[in-house]
């Protein structure tokens, strides 16, 4: 990345947000870890509001699981194709030019392995137990890994860990009850 002047934009967006060279790296590496948090996030709260959903809608249990699996795999695939083209836009924009695509790429791959392993624990208690007590073990699974991935992020950036975590799981948490909420309101199958 080039910061020689400024008044160009990149420099402008450097001295706006204390980018410099000594931070490029730090810049690279928050990039890097807000594709990982986005990932693990956005992937437990968004199956385990679905496979949630579904459950309390009366669906079957391989019902469950298939969705859960087909939502991982693909949500997994866009998130990092959109991680790449806004990624990739963010660094071009800052740059006012062609950049090249390597962080993209990484910060695409990362966001797509982040969400597809996340995805495994709401999903996994539907291949062993039965939909009722598999419906509260994703649950209680997905909120502690929230909780887990709120310490790590505060761990990594020197914020208070126990506000942290229990922000994420909080937040997380809300979005889990539309998805429960959606699932007892529709009441199909039940």
């Amino acid at each position: 990345m080039r910061y020689t002047c400024p008044v160009t934009p990149s420099c402008s967006y450097g001295y706006l947000t204390g980018y410099s060279r000594g931070m490029g790296t730090r810049l690279v590496s928050a990039s890097y870890l807000r594709s990982f948090i986005f990932g693990v996030e956005d992937s437990l709260v968004s199956t385990v509001g679905l496979v949630s959903g579904i459950a309390l809608a009366g669906v079957a249990g391989t019902q469950i699981l298939l969705t859960g699996i087909i939502l991982v795999f693909v949500e997994a695939f866009s998130m990092a194709a959109g991680e790449y083209l806004s990624e990739r836009s963010s660094e071009e924009y800052m740059e006012q030019g062609v950049v090249s695509p390597w962080q993209s790429i990484v910060a695409s791959v990362i966001m797509f392995f982040s969400y597809l392993l996340s995805g495994i624990i709401p999903i996994a208690p539907y291949a062993f137990l039965a939909p009722q007590a598999a419906f509260t073990v994703s649950v209680v699974g997905s909120l502690a890994a929230l909780f887990l991935l709120g310490l790590l992020g505060a761990r990594l950036t020197g914020t208070p860990l126990l506000s942290r975590a229990t922000q994420m799981a909080v937040v997380g948490g809300m979005a889990i009850i539309i998805g429960i909420a959606v699932g007892q309101l529709t009441g199909l199958g039940v």
